[in-house]
């Protein structure tokens, strides 16, 4: 077996068991000792994830409605099954080897946690403390565009089990985050939007079933809670979708910071999406950052090496302030303000 492949599989598993996922960290460290479907897995396009993809067509049939008995493993689609799943999991990929090949080769992992709204709420609401314009709001990686509208999601943030602060409780959708550590993050209103843009490489369609199916199949089977969210979120995002422009982030942002208007302030912002970016990349955005010809601020929510963070940078030239403001979980569940 190639150490390599073992390696990363075995670290999908970790991150499934810290997740809050058993049913993929079963399957992930299954898959780990099977070569034919790792090797069905590796037919993903260069820099794709391979275990998000093979898990993630499998769980794409089984929501269209193809009928097999894994389906009662997937909570996703009622149900409550228990045992040992890979059997089950490996009959249906070789029953369904081609459909799950394809989806393999041409699908893009584009996942959009909606959750991540209320890390971003925290760190669009600390920028607020430091700056009184209105804000143009440039999200790299996108997916969707669902965190491109984290102001129309009401939150709770609960700290011990008990609600500290509730915002526009009413909404269609209310995100939960648990608050850890001593520190307040500062939940005031955020600044005033005055246009929000997002670039993405592969955005997808939420008008386009195939697109919005593939979306939902990407939400692990035993957290249907997700999976309602996700739900919530795009009959939120299709009343009002934000404006996504299709291509490489780092072609399109010199342009798109070239039009901004000057008498607003500029935030470009990600989450857990310039992970993927090379060393080299990573290099020429800080190079855009820095010469775009005006201050600008940069929100970021990114794994740091150590923990999943979330940074404030004021970019003014080459004058660089950066500023950590919090580590949460990944999917947004809880928040360490200061931690």
């Amino acid at each position: 077996m190639n150490d390599r492949e073992k390696t990363y599989w075995h670290r999908f598993a970790a991150e499934a068991r810290h997740l809050g996922s058993p049913l993929y960290e079963s399957l992930s460290l299954a898959i780990e000792d099977d070569a034919e479907l790792k090797g069905l897995a590796a037919r993903a396009q260069a820099g794709q994830p391979h275990a998000n993809l093979l898990l993630g067509a499998v769980h794409f049939l089984l929501l269209r409605g193809v009928e097999h008995p894994l389906k009662n493993f997937y909570a996703t689609l009622g149900g409550t099954g228990s045992g040992n799943v890979f059997p089950v999991f490996r009959d249906f990929v070789v029953t369904h080897w081609e459909q799950v090949a394809a989806l393999i080769e041409t699908r893009v992992t584009n996942t959009n946690e909606v959750a991540r709204s209320c890390v971003l709420r925290a760190g669009f609401a600390a920028l607020a403390e430091r700056e009184t314009l209105p804000l143009r709001l440039i999200e790299i990686g996108p997916s969707a565009g669902l965190n491109m509208i984290w102001d129309r999601y009401g939150m709770r943030y609960r700290r011990d089990g008990a609600v500290v602060t509730a915002i526009a409780p009413d909404a269609p959708l209310v995100l939960e985050c648990e608050l850890r550590g001593e520190n307040m993050p500062p939940l005031s209103p955020p600044p005033a939007i005055a246009g929000r843009i997002g670039l993405e490489r592969d955005p997808v369609n939420l008008s386009d079933p195939d697109d919005r199916d593939w979306l939902r199949a990407l939400v692990w089977p035993d957290q249907p809670h997700r999976l309602d969210r996700l739900d919530r979120a795009i009959a939120i995002y299709l009343g009002a979708p934000p404006e996504i422009l299709r291509g490489d982030a780092l072609a399109l942002l010199p342009e798109v910071l070239a039009r901004m208007p000057p008498q607003d302030a500029i935030c470009v912002y990600h989450t857990i999406a310039v992970y993927q970016f090379s060393a080299a990349m990573k290099a020429a955005l800080a190079a855009i950052l820095a010469g775009a010809g005006r201050p600008l601020w940069h929100l970021s929510f990114e794994f740091d090496g150590a923990d999943y963070a979330l940074t404030l940078t004021r970019h003014q030239g080459r004058e660089v302030q950066a500023e950590r403001l919090a580590k949460a979980q990944a999917h947004g569940g809880w928040m360490a303000w200061r931690g």
